[in-house]
C-alpha cells in the first residue's frame, strides 16, 4: 500500500485503444500496485508537431476483423491522469507505440505511430480500486459521442472484469452535455459477474446517471461488438501464474 506523502510509483501501463473517429484510451488495470486504477481517457496522437489521428484512423479502418488496438506508454505514476497530488501534477501527455491488436499477446506494432506523443483531450472517467469497497451494480461507464458510442464495464472490487462494447440507443440519446458531465449506466437486472455481463446484439434497458446532476435517464441499449474483455487479470488482488491464463469466458468471447 502506498503510504500518504510518498510518491507514486512508476510504471509502463499499457491501454485499450478504441474509436474509428475519435481516439479512447482505457487503461488495462490489476488490483495490485502500480496498476489498480480504473482511467478513460479521451486523446489525439502527435507526432513532429502535426497531429497523426488519421493515420490510426485509417489502419483502424484497413483492419476490420481487429477489435482493439494498444498502446505502450512510457513510464509513469498512474495518478498522474487523473489525481493531482504533489509531486506529480496532472498529466497532459506522454511518449507512446501504437500496436495493432494486444502488444502482449502478438500485436502488430505500426510504424508510423512509434514515438508518437499522446495528448490528453479529456478525462472521461478516473478511479483508484478500494479492497474493502462494496462490489457494485453491474454499471458501465457511457462514453463518445452521436457517430461513435461505447460503454466501459466500471470496475470495482476482486474479482471482477474489464469490458468495451460498442453500442447505440434506440430512442432519444442522451446530450452532448451530458455525456461531457459524465454517464454511468445501471443494469440492475444483471448480475455483476463475467457471465452476466452486457454482450454483443443484445437489447436491455439501463437506467443512466449524469454526473453531478439528479438527472436519470431509462435508456434502450443495443449492444454491438464486444470489443474488450478481460478477466483473468481482475480475479484476485495477489499475483499469480495463473491470472495470465485465458478463462473459460475469454475463450469463449474470442479473447484468446
Amino acid at each position: 500500500m502506498q503510504m500518504p506523502g510518498s510518491a507514486a510509483p512508476k510504471a509502463v501501463h499499457n491501454m485499450a485503444l478504441v474509436g474509428g473517429r475519435r481516439v479512447f484510451l482505457s487503461h488495462l488495470p490489476m488490483f495490485m500496485a502500480p496498476h489498480d486504477a480504473q482511467v478513460l481517457l479521451e486523446a489525439t496522437f502527435v507526432k513532429d508537431g502535426k497531429t497523426v489521428d488519421d493515420l490510426y484512423f485509417a489502419d483502424h479502418a484497413s483492419h476490420s476483423s481487429e477489435r482493439f488496438y494498444t498502446v505502450r506508454p512510457e513510464a509513469f505514476a498512474i495518478q498522474e491522469l487523473f489525481q493531482a497530488r504533489p509531486p506529480h501534477p496532472l498529466r497532459s501527455k506522454f511518449k507512446a507505440d501504437v500496436f495493432r491488436g494486444h502488444l502482449e499477446k502478438g500485436g502488430a506494432i505500426i510504424e508510423s505511430l512509434t514515438n508518437i506523443e499522446v495528448h490528453i483531450k479529456r478525462l472521461v472517467h478516473g478511479h483508484r480500486f478500494d479492497a474493502d469497497g462494496e462490489g457494485a451494480t453491474l454499471t458501465y461507464v457511457m462514453f463518445g459521442g452521436e457517430q461513435e458510442l461505447f460503454l466501459a464495464h466500471l470496475i470495482s472490487k476482486a474479482p471482477d472484469f474489464d469490458q468495451i462494447l460498442s453500442v447505440s440507443i434506440a430512442g432519444e440519446a442522451p446530450s452532448v452535455e451530458a455525456l461531457q458531465r459524465g454517464i454511468t449506466v445501471e443494469c440492475p437486472e444483471r448480475r455483476n459477474v463475467p457471465s452476466g455481463r452486457l454482450k454483443a446484439k443484445e437489447t436491455i434497458t439501463g437506467r443512466a446517471h449524469v454526473t453531478g446532476t439528479p438527472q436519470v435517464l431509462n435508456l434502450t441499449l443495443v449492444i454491438g461488438q464486444e470489443l474488450y474483455f478481460e478477466e483473468g487479470e481482475l480475479s484476485s488482488t495477489q499475483m499469480s501464474g495463473t491470472m495470465f491464463d485465458q478463462t473459460a469466458e475469454e475463450r469463449k468471447a474470442g479473447f484468446e
